[in-house]
Order: structure tokens, then sequence, then C-alpha cells
């Protein structure tokens, strides 16, 4: 048919996982990881009327720790900022908390604007409205790359505090790529165990082989879960179509995709870590950049050990 005029081929999900297995072998690590994947997956319906329940809010971005080196706007990745234990903070004031710790996407993803990572501004302003109801803590999740240390260690302290708080639902938004299989399998615990959850994140592939109750894809860059930075409006559309979806999926395994686009073009899609736009020598520099993140996360983890 004259006329017609189809997307690029390149502009669909990117596939993170056979992208980051690309990677890394580009980077000459071996072994490549294995993502958590579920074929069924459980569901909760809420109990009452979104409007009467509680939202408990679950992210992966960390404090801000100002003697942890840079972790503002545009920082390299910055291992030292990572945490590793579950906190929780009082959803009735600010935080500062910040994405330099994760492979978000640094190229396209501001890191200046934390209404698009957390959206607790967002669901405060949509609790002042009567939407939804807020309980007193939201908390935060570590990226741990061991999915039996998330399983075993990290969701049943999220339910514990979600259980003591009373919340009734969760909505749950993750930045990097294992920061999505952490809140999809924080997710699939806390629906086993009762709490209806949305997951609001950009990772689709890797949620959806992890296998959730209800997911809302905003097809941006890693690191803008929550809508497009220094765009309101786009934040409060995603926030507001999450929770219509935690609301009305009709079954688990339910994925809506927000009808909003990063941008007009879409050849930020093929920069993610994609080793055929880089030569040689920036593969060799990331590399040793890669090398000196694990030797910093690995003295750190030692070091909570041995305390």
């Amino acid at each position: 048919m004259t006329g017609t005029r189809f997307a690029p081929e390149h502009d669909r999900p990117i596939a993170y996982m056979q992208r980051t297995r690309d990677w890394y072998l580009a980077l000459g690590y071996g072994n490549p990881y294995v993502w958590a994947h579920y074929t069924d997956a459980p569901f909760q319906r809420l109990a009452k009327p979104l409007a009467r329940s509680r939202v408990a809010l679950i992210t992966t971005a960390a404090p801000w720790q100002p003697d942890k080196g840079d972790q503002g706007p545009g920082a390299a990745y910055n291992a030292a900022a990572k945490f590793f234990s579950v906190y929780s903070g009082d959803t009735s004031a600010d935080h500062d908390l910040r994405i330099a710790h994760v492979a978000i996407d640094r190229k396209h993803t501001s890191m200046e604007d934390s209404g698009t990572w957390f959206p607790l501004p967002a669901l405060r302003r949509a609790a002042a409205q009567g939407m939804v109801g807020l309980p007193r803590r939201f908390h935060g999740a570590p990226t741990n790359r061991s999915q039996q240390h998330t399983l075993d260690v990290d969701c049943p302290e999220i339910l514990a505090r979600c259980v003591e708080d009373e919340a009734d639902a969760a909505l749950l938004v993750p930045n990097c790529p294992v920061c999505h299989q952490t809140v999809s399998l924080i997710a699939r615990h806390l629906e086993a165990n009762g709490i209806p959850t949305v997951v609001m994140g950009c990772a689709k592939d890797i949620v959806e082989h992890c296998g959730v109750p209800r997911f809302l894809f905003s097809d941006f860059p890693l690191g803008n879960s929550a809508g497009r930075p220094h765009d309101p409006e786009s934040q409060a559309f995603t926030l507001e179509l999450a929770l219509r979806v935690l609301e009305s999926a009709p079954g688990p395994r339910t994925t809506v995709h927000s009808p909003l686009r990063w941008s007009g073009s879409s050849d930020w899609k093929l920069d993610y870590s994609n080793p055929e736009r880089l030569s040689a020598e920036e593969i060799r520099r990331m590399r040793e950049e890669s090398e000196r993140a694990r030797e910093t996360a690995r003295a750190i983890r030692e070091d909570r050990l041995i305390a």
C-alpha cells in the first residue's frame, strides 16, 4: 500500500535481558545472568474502593549520602551509594532519594527530577484529592542480584512493614534492570500474602518474564518509571494510570502499555548498553569501571557482614 509509514524496526520495547547479556559478554564476563522466571502469578483484588485503600510506595532509589561521592544529576555509577537493607521513610515528609547507584540509562536520563523515579509527592497530591489513601511510611527495597536473598530476606521484611502500616495495596517503582526483577519478586510475595500490587516500570521483558499481577509499562529510558522529567502532567497521568490498573485489572499478568511517548524519535533505544555503538577503547574503559564498582560493592558488603 503506497503511503503507508511503519514504525522503525527498533521502535519497540528494549529487550533488556538480551541487551545486558550481550553487554557483559562484550566486557569479557562469561556465565550470563539467569533472570527469575515464573509462568503464573498470584492475584488479589482490592478489598475496598481505591479511595479508601492505603497504597504503600516501594522504591529502589537510595537516600542521598553526602559522604559517598557524587550522586547528583549526570553522576556516574556509584557503588558506594548503594544500600543493602530495607529502609522506610515518613510519607508526610520530603526525601532526597537518588539513583546514581543503578544501571539506569545515563545518556537519556537527566537524574534531575526525582518525580520521575520517586512519585511520593504525586501520591500525596492524589491522596489530598481523595483518589487514594497513603500509609504512614514508604519502603526502600535493595537491589540484589541474588534472587534468593531477595526472596528470603527482603520480601518478608517489606511484607512485615506493609502489614504493620496496615497497607491495603502497594505501588512498586523500579529503576535499573535488576531493580525491575527485585520489585517483581516483591510484588509476587505481597500478592501471595493478601496485598494487591501494581508495578510501574520501563523494562517490560524483565517484569513479564518474572510474572507479576499488574504492570504499567512506560516505554521510557530506565530511571523514568514515574513519568517524564520536569513534566508534572506526565507524572500525574502515569500515577493515575497505575492506580487504575491496580483497581481494574481483570486478572494476573495484566500489562497496560502507557500511551505516552518519550520523544518524537525512538533512536534512544539503540544506545542503552549497546557494544556496537562503542569503540574497543570505550569498552576497555567501561570494563575497568565495572571492576572498580564490583570491588567497592564487595568491600561494603563484607564490612556490613563483619559489623
